[in-house]
């Protein structure tokens, strides 16, 4: 039977401060509702005695029913020189209404000189007076020891003092935290495993990232066995982050034999870690991780070759698990397998044995020497697949002419775009403006396009790139224009290279228009 991890998620709380990210109580309210949904132990929603917003958020949740998770409140110990129930901050934790409450307290001897000057003494009492004040109230308490490392490497006796501490006035769960994310996992291991040794309690790992080994930390000290992490999604947090939980979990689950999640959890990892991006307005990271579309992606013909025969000779898991997908890319690295793979990925029935197959790679080469890119457009490869194997088949519209200018009053500028599209005998003309002239020939070009295809009008530009590709020639440099669309239920990209931007725009608006057409 597989050993219980338990997994701490403080996205809300810890995740929130790092630079860029800003939730909502409706953000966060629907980002604890997600987490419960994929079965995480606890939610650490605020620190209620920080912000009226997450005093907010507390009110908001006690109306809702968390299924399997625990929400739980953070915050300190009293101040010194405070009784404990005369801490406001303290009195707050209590009417925030969680079952369980997380506080942290000193445990480098450093802190307790040097930031709360006061005395080892009253730090112990601080600590105590308020894990048993909080357990007279009912509460499941959780104590991080901050700096937990760097406290026990400066002075041993001390850090476990501090630690003896909380456990003795009840404390169900003592955190060791490597709060400056500058400890290595060697001494990470080597210290939770004798912090074990001295307490009878649950003891739990809270890592950052500031070396670049939060992951690894929470690992090493699972591995010395620690039964409780603590993380955030996509590894969110203050300077340079916190644990990955989105690493973390399907380490534990997959590579050390934990269990940590409900069995079909999961399976819905990449969809958790894109939900949260999109919250927080972050563009999700391509190579994180497991969840990246480019964590399963192949490039090297080689590579495509092989994991055409065996999955699993360049692949470490199926991707599947995770809820992700593997990615044949296509570039002027690619051999014969990439090409066969990609063209069944994308719906064609393409074999080694198929006679256009070397023109579709010698195409495509060709192509990405002139300055294509085929690995984020998809559709336009699509389409040149299909032009080949299907012999240059009769096009579905075309455009005849177009024109762009821009006029300025004092009002401001404005673009102009006249187009003329053909849609078999039919000839469609169109005028539409812009906030400049690529939107522009956008609007018209799809407004004329319309009247024949009504299915457009759902379609809609998501995001459009530029690349100058041999910035040398100044002005007059070849340009390489990306481009994602959306039907409301899809994403594709499309690709352009001319030297003049808007002949390249024009190339991969039309390749985004006749894929919308032809996609099934």
């Amino acid at each position: 039977m597989k050993s219980q991890v338990e997994i701490y998620d403080t996205t809300l709380r810890d995740g929130s401060q790092g630079e860029g990210i800003n939730f909502s109580v409706a953000d966060k309210l629907r980002i604890a509702e997600k987490l419960d949904q994929f079965g995480v132990h606890y939610i650490e929603g605020g620190w209620p005695g920080s912000n009226p917003k997450d005093i907010e958020f507390f009110a908001q949740a006690k109306k809702r029913k968390f299924r399997k998770a625990k929400l739980a409140a953070f915050g300190s110990t009293r101040k010194k020189g405070v009784p404990v129930e005369q801490d406001d901050q303290v009195r707050l934790l209590i009417e925030a209404g969680t079952p369980v409450v997380t506080i942290y307290g000193k445990t480098s001897m450093l802190h307790v000189k040097e930031v709360l000057r006061c005395t080892p003494e009253e730090n112990l009492a601080m600590i105590g007076d308020t894990v048993r004040y909080l357990k007279d109230h009912k509460k499941f308490v959780i104590y991080d020891c901050e700096h937990a490392f760097d406290g026990y490497k400066l002075n041993p006796d001390y850090a476990l003092a501090t630690m003896q501490a909380a456990e003795k006035a009840g404390a169900d769960i003592v955190v060791l935290c490597d709060t400056n994310g500058g400890c290595m996992p060697g001494e990470v291991a080597a210290i939770t495993r004798t912090v074990i040794g001295k307490l009878n309690c649950k003891v739990g790992i809270h890592s950052h990232d500031d070396s670049g080994v939060g992951v690894a930390n929470a690992l090493a000290s699972v591995e010395a066995g620690a039964v409780h992490v603590q993380g955030t999604v996509n590894g969110y947090g203050e300077r340079t982050g916190n644990c990955n939980m989105i690493s973390t979990i399907p380490c534990l689950q997959l590579k050390l034999g934990k269990s940590c999640l409900p069995p079909k959890s999961l399976a819905k990892l990449k969809e958790l870690s894109l939900f949260v991006d999109e919250v927080a307005n972050i563009r999700h990271n391509p190579r994180q991780p497991w969840v990246g579309s480019s964590a399963f992606a192949h490039k090297g013909g080689t590579h495509v070759n092989a994991v055409q025969k065996l999955a699993s000779s360049y692949e470490h898991i199926n991707p599947e698990l995770v809820g992700n997908a593997r990615n044949i890319l296509i570039s002027d690295l690619a051999g014969r397998s990439n090409i066969v793979m990609k063209a069944q990925s994308l719906g064609f029935r393409l074999s080694n044995d198929t006679p256009e197959l070397k023109e579709i790679l010698n195409t495509i080469k060709d192509r990405e020497h002139s300055g294509y890119e085929y690995e984020a457009a998809e559709a336009s490869m699509s389409l040149l697949i299909r032009g080949i194997l299907e012999h240059n088949p009769e096009l579905l519209f075309t455009v005849e002419k177009y024109h762009v200018s821009m006029r300025r009053d004092a009002k401001g500028s404005v673009c102009d775009a006249t187009v003329r599209v053909r849609v078999g005998k039919k000839i469609h003309d169109e005028v539409a403006e812009g906030d400049g002239p690529i939107n522009a020939l956008d609007n018209a070009l799809r407004a004329a396009l319309a009247k024949s295809f009504h299915k457009l009008k759902k379609v809609t530009l998501t995001d459009y790139k530029v690349r100058i590709l041999d910035s040398g020639t100044g002005t007059a440099a070849k340009t390489r224009v990306l481009i994602e669309s959306t039907d409301g239920k899809t994403e594709w990209g499309t690709v352009g290279v001319h030297d003049n931007i808007i002949e390249a725009s024009l190339e991969a608006l039309v390749d985004s228009l006749e894929f919308a057409l032809l996609k099934k």
